[in-house]
């Protein structure tokens, strides 16, 4: 390999990409500039001939077409208040046991996971109505925090989540069979939250004390209530899920049945105007046309990369690294990590999971695996400063006691927590694949 040679110049693209990328230059526009001048200078302009063609499959993909339904969805759900009846209900449900109320939050960041996939929101309305009660009572601010910044980035790995229908649609998988095998690493995540607040409660009871006012009797209203808030959230997760997982809908339809039921609810209740229609059609176009536009800054970046031999390059760099596919494996998801603390995860997705795909295949890894395991990777890049968006979003709603210090002391145990849960799912990758497996057994695959 040559010191100045095309392809060692197609690395100091992508070190320049991420270069002008933490500089905050908006990312779609830096991944096409980047692209457009490393083109000129060392490809022939009728490289980028196929270019237009590649957006235009992007525009008219199927699969994708599923993110806009999701986003709006969520949106719907948050602006329905949906979200905080469940959330208030919860607390009242599980108050009155130590640590209950930090609980409630896991629980219910998983049940807004499902139905919503958007890790701003979720987060975003825990912290405003969870936040300040948890305060009132007495827990500790850093367990508050890391609790809730944590329970919100569920939505990053707990089915319909956008980062599965994006990197289903990156690497090739088929999105159900993602969802599908999301779903047990999700429940894991949440069981080791779970287990860490028991714990801290039991060790540290001042820092999870019971709520001194949870009391409640289980009488025809209080079932009531747990019924008008839990029952058409969970009806609604099942139904959109169910009929993903069953092959009943694609991806795609049960996103527009999901968006069409979210409605739905949200006018039974009585608490949709019709700005608060326009404002979520309003959000979820915004959202849809920046995951678009760096969707296709990325194809362009792809495109010039590969012309210029940067994928043969790393391929070669990878496939001599100790460790043959365990090296590869541990590496490439180090590397991964390492960048959520300086990306987002949507850079991740379409720059740096199109390069290590092919390799991963060129060492015969089951994708889907290697996709799970990038998605639950992916979730910590929410928790880890300096860029952590959930450490943002809960910062932009969070009391003025609550220091940034205190939510970065929050986050440490919940992401080694999920490292935790990343090490088992490499260790035991039937924790992926057999659910996949066997809904495939039952559809007759």
């Amino acid at each position: 390999m040559e010191l100045f040679s095309v392809e060692v110049w197609a690395l100091v693209m992508f070190a320049v990409l991420m270069f002008t990328a933490l500089l905050g230059y908006p990312v779609a526009f830096t991944l096409g500039a980047v692209a457009l001048l490393f083109g000129l200078i060392f490809l022939d302009p009728s490289s980028f001939n196929f270019l237009p063609m590649r957006i235009w499959g992007i525009m008219t993909n199927f699969t994708l077409s599923a993110v806009p339904m999701f986003i709006f969805m969520g949106l719907v759900l948050e602006k329905s208040k949906l979200a905080e009846d469940l959330l208030e209900t919860m607390g009242v449900l599980f108050g009155s046991v130590r640590g209950g109320l930090a609980l409630s939050i896991v629980i219910v960041g998983a049940l807004l996971a499902a139905t919503t996939g958007v890790v701003g929101a979720t987060v975003v309305t825990m912290g405003v109505i969870a936040l300040p009660a948890m305060l009132k009572n007495n827990y500790a601010p850093t367990l508050a925090a890391g609790t809730i910044a944590a329970s919100g980035t569920l939505g990053q790995i707990i089915p319909p989540s956008i980062i599965l229908i994006l990197l289903g649609d990156v690497m090739g998988v088929p999105v159900g069979r993602v969802f599908v095998g999301a779903v047990i690493p999700g429940l894991i995540l949440i069981s080791l939250y779970v287990i860490y607040i028991l714990i801290k409660a039991w060790r540290q009871p001042d820092s999870a004390p019971a709520l001194a006012d949870a009391s409640h009797r289980w009488n025809i209203d209080f079932l009531l209530r747990i019924i008008k808030s839990v029952v058409p959230v969970l009806l609604l997760v099942f139904f959109v899920l169910g009929s993903i997982f069953f092959g009943i809908a694609t991806p795609t339809e049960s996103g527009a049945f999901g968006a069409l039921g979210a409605l739905i609810l949200a006018l039974l209740y009585r608490r949709f105007s019709w700005q608060h229609f326009l404002a979520a059609m309003r959000q979820t176009t915004r959202l849809t046309s920046m995951v678009f536009l760096i969707l296709i800054g990325a194809t362009a970046f792809g495109l010039v990369f590969r012309e210029m031999g940067g994928n043969d390059l790393v391929h070669d760099i990878f496939t001599q690294l100790p460790g043959d596919v365990w090296g590869f494996l541990l590496i490439s998801l180090a590397i991964i990590f390492i960048l959520g603390f300086f990306l987002d995860f949507l850079e991740i997705c379409f720059i740096v999971v199109p390069i290590l795909a092919p390799i991963a295949e060129h060492f015969g890894i089951d994708l889907l695996w290697f996709a799970i395991l990038i998605a639950v990777n992916l979730q910590t890049s929410f928790l880890t400063p300096p860029f952590g968006f959930s450490l943002f979003y809960l910062k932009g709603v969070a009391p003025p006691e609550i220091k940034t210090s205190m939510i970065y002391r929050g986050i440490i145990p919940f992401v080694v927590l999920q490292l935790i849960g990343l090490t088992l799912l490499v260790i035991f990758p039937q924790l992926v694949l057999w659910l996949p497996n066997l809904m495939d057994k039952i559809q007759g695959f």
